[in-house]
């Protein structure tokens, strides 16, 4: 049985930061490793957070017996590598969304968490978000009738950030479909299942990634629209209707603190504030499942993560999305 359970984190950038200032609000758990390419760095962040432990390469805090679990914040391209070598050493590992840029990566990674027993989860904050959580079980238990529309985007403006910010380099997997549109897609996922068809378009930057996509699930009885972009904001408010009603997570909807139920004329609200930044909750669900001696999450499993993926390149697919380390 794990006691307090001691986080290593790879990659500082942002929300590198957002996580270790959420992990100090979580009982059972306290960050003792950080680690940089950058020495300098790693001491600087260590000393803001108080990490015991500072690391001037991933591979010496993964050889660490000063950490337990490691949550891995660098760019998409490099998830695979530093997931199978942190549990590779033994480590448990919390992995930023997309947990893979494809489904073969999403495979290797399972197949070395399995091979190691260690615990692997994708870090789709979203999902453990209590109105989230409270709006599928609202749909499951059929409070709006059967769902029949979901309307959800996901936009912010990035095109003054430089060809070799994260979102516009092609070397790091850009773009907005694998940063953003990952949590239109997780949600229709989430409420719907595996779509039957998808229909979907995108826009390319002048640096090569895809900066705008649009996308149609189909259902046997119900349609998604889902939108991502990088070129303009959206308002990014979630709408899910069914044949009784109507639910509506508040702007922005993948961190939303509050929902909206329209049925039989009224118009009910609910409000749900999260503590922090609202990466608790996920944090909780790691320590819960360590604790229990769990593997995978029962909410966010292995196969759930491997479905998105394959839902994300059938998207890719159609649209022409592609990296040059593929």
């Amino acid at each position: 049985m794990v006691q307090e359970i001691r986080w290593g984190i790879v990659g500082l950038g942002r929300i590198a930061h957002t996580f270790a200032q959420d992990l100090a609000l979580v009982n059972g758990g306290k960050l003792t490793g950080v680690a940089s390419r950058s020495l300098e760095k790693a001491q600087v962040f260590a000393n803001q957070y108080g990490a015991e432990h500072a690391f001037g390469s991933y591979e010496s805090l993964f050889e660490s017996d000063a950490v337990d679990v490691i949550y891995i914040a660098t760019p998409h391209d490099s998830h695979e590598a530093l997931s199978i070598m942190a549990m590779e050493n033994g480590k448990h590992v919390l992995c930023e969304k997309p947990l893979g840029v494809n489904v073969t990566q999403v495979e290797r990674m399972i197949s070395a968490a399995k091979k190691n027993r260690v615990f692997l989860m994708e870090a789709l904050w979203s999902r453990f978000n209590p109105a989230i959580r409270a709006v599928k079980k609202l749909v499951n238990e059929g409070s709006i009738g059967q769902l029949a529309y979901l309307h959800v985007d996901f936009a912010f403006y990035a095109l003054d950030r430089g060809a070799h910010h994260r979102l516009l380099n092609p070397e790091l997997a850009g773009g907005s479909l694998l940063d953003i549109g990952i949590y239109p897609v997780f949600l229709s996922y989430l409420l719907l299942g595996k779509p039957q068809n998808i229909l979907a378009s995108s826009k390319f930057y002048e640096t090569g990634v895809e900066i705008q996509t649009s996308m149609i699930f189909e259902y046997e009885n119900a349609q998604a629209l889902l939108y991502s972009g990088l070129n303009s904001k959206s308002e990014m408010k979630a709408e899910i209707t069914g044949t009784e009603g109507s639910i509506f997570l508040h702007p922005k909807w993948h961190e939303a603190e509050g929902y909206t139920i329209e049925s039989d004329g009224k118009t009910t609200n609910f409000e749900l504030p999260t503590p922090g930044n609202g990466y608790t909750y996920e944090i909780e669900e790691v320590h819960s499942c360590l604790q229990s001696e769990k593997l995978q999450s029962d909410l966010w499993s292995l196969k759930d993560s491997l479905n998105l993926a394959s839902i994300l390149f059938e998207i890719r697919r159609k649209t022409g999305i592609t990296f040059p380390f593929e």
